[in-house]
């Protein structure tokens, strides 16, 4: 279903034309549109309306769910000072994940018609159209299907007194992820810490895409040597 020399109407829904582009697609992707009116995906209204979701989605739907499995950590006899670091250590998995999703997950390379429409559909819209303030954060509908077989698995490798805390940890870092992602892209930061921030993850958008995959941190980046090299470095080579 691959069509060789095949051109994408940007005036159509894009989903079902992406896959056509082939060994084309990758490049193709890494060529942005920067404005903030979001692309039509599907033909159908309904299936579109479900791509879209506003970034205060996330933090509204999800927050409640975080307390409630903590108040159900403090309830099964723990120390809130012990419920507060097995959190912090789930927000500190949940940067790996973050990590390992964005890079052998969301970069992955394809090039079949399938492969190409899911892909597009899971990140290569990003980074085709990265300041879509609608198809920036993911929709909560896919995570809460993800969360039930994530939460089993939690509580298959944790005791059953810390798995409650250990799952808030981590979707309270999923939470942050999502905002900070968004904020990144769309928010105006005066202080320095944002400010580097926004500059890491457009650097990865904009300068060097197989670079730079943490969003709320480098730190990853720097362990396993995917940090991009600074514009000085860049022009003393």
């Amino acid at each position: 279903m691959v069509a060789k020399g095949f051109t994408v109407d940007l005036d159509k829904p894009l989903v079902f034309q992406v896959g056509h582009l082939g060994e084309d697609y990758q490049e193709w992707i890494h060529q942005p549109i920067v404005c903030k009116e979001s692309p039509r995906f599907f033909g159908n209204d309904v299936v579109e309306f479900l791509t879209k979701n506003k970034w205060w989605y996330i933090p509204l739907i999800w927050l409640p769910v975080v307390g409630w499995f903590l108040v159900k950590s403090i309830y099964m006899g723990n120390t809130i000072l012990d419920v507060a670091l097995v959190v912090a250590f789930g927000i500190f998995t949940w940067t790996l994940m973050e990590y390992s999703l964005h890079r052998f997950l969301f970069h992955i390379e394809t090039k079949s018609y399938l492969g190409n429409t899911l892909h597009y559909l899971l990140h290569g819209c990003h980074h085709k159209h990265p300041m879509d303030g609608l198809r920036l954060v993911f929709p909560p509908a896919a995570t809460a299907i993800l969360l039930y077989p994530f939460w089993n698995l939690i509580k298959l490798v944790s005791a059953p007194s810390t798995a409650p805390a250990l799952f808030a940890g981590v979707l309270l870092g999923y939470v942050m992820y999502d905002v900070t992602h968004y904020y990144v892209h769309h928010g105006q930061p005066i202080s320095e810490f944002p400010k580097n921030l926004k500059r890491y993850h457009l650097n990865h958008h904009f300068r060097i895409q197989d670079k730079g995959y943490g969003i709320t941190s480098s730190f990853w980046d720097k362990v396993f040597g995917t940090l991009p090299p600074s514009k000085v470095e860049g022009k003393s080579r």
